[in-house]
């Protein structure tokens, strides 16, 4: 069986990192590069650089975050928000990313997906999706979760996979900073759906709601953030339950 992964994500903001509800909120709570080398010696297994701001200066100083963080980091970093094109993808890479996310522009412009795995292969492109229960489905929204879609989650993770995404992001934005635990119905809906590893997101709270997401949701990933932010648990502590679980995790490097 292959190693679960335990994911955390720094939402950045004006060269910082920020943590909210829902997407709102926002809170700085530390410097980037600093927070990623920690996490990694705790025993994370990868970084997730997020630009919630989305403006072309916010995407020019997280490359530059990213050129920093990848000097210090031997684990996988990926960046999104605000990759809009394959340039923009090759851009990410260049400044040190291992693999990108692409939401929004993968809505608008669902051939980003296709041309980005085909210029730099599949396991470097990841459909991030986030997604809301609503009008009885889960409904797909973009920029931040800010803009509603037409699309429904478990139908456009097939069709990201289709065009060519190696991995999909899934958060739940209800669940978003909730720390109620994930959404194991949205999880396991789109895990039983697609061929690619899927990694879930929002609403962490203990080590028991990481474990259920990848028992009971189906995830080959979890991805955390407030709760080792606000320093309730630690990355250890985290993949001592996975263990305990008989999950097979990465032993801290």
């Amino acid at each position: 069986m292959l190693s679960r992964r335990l994911i955390v994500c720094l939402d950045v903001k004006g060269g910082r990192v920020v943590k909210g509800v829902q997407f709102e909120g926002l809170r700085d709570v530390g410097d980037p590069a600093n927070m990623a080398a920690r996490y990694e010696a705790d025993g994370a297994d990868e970084i997730v650089y997020l630009d919630i701001a989305a403006s072309t200066e916010e995407r020019a100083t997280l490359f530059a975050l990213a050129r920093r963080t990848a000097e210090r980091l031997f684990i996988p970093l990926t960046i999104g928000g605000g990759i809009r094109t394959v340039d923009d993808v090759a851009a990410a890479l260049r400044a040190g990313a291992d693999k990108v996310g692409l939401n929004s522009a993968a809505v608008r412009h669902p051939e980003v997906l296709s041309e980005g795995a085909g210029r730099f292969g599949a396991q470097c492109i990841v459909a991030s999706i986030d997604a809301k229960w609503e009008d009885g489905r889960f409904r797909v929204y973009t920029h931040g979760g800010s803009i509603p879609t037409d699309l429904e989650a478990v139908g456009w993770a097939v069709e990201c996979v289709r065009r060519g995404a190696g991995e999909i992001l899934l958060t739940s934005i209800d669940r978003d900073g909730s720390r109620d635990g994930y959404d194991l119905e949205l999880t396991r809906a789109v895990t039983g759906a697609v061929t690619v590893p899927v990694i879930a997101s929002g609403g962490a709270g203990n080590a028991a709601h990481v474990r259920d997401a990848i028992v009971r949701g189906g995830a080959d990933a979890a991805l955390v953030a407030g709760i080792l932010h606000d320093g309730q648990v630690t990355v250890a502590a985290l993949k001592d339950a996975l263990r305990a679980a008989g999950l097979p995790v990465r032993e801290a490097a």
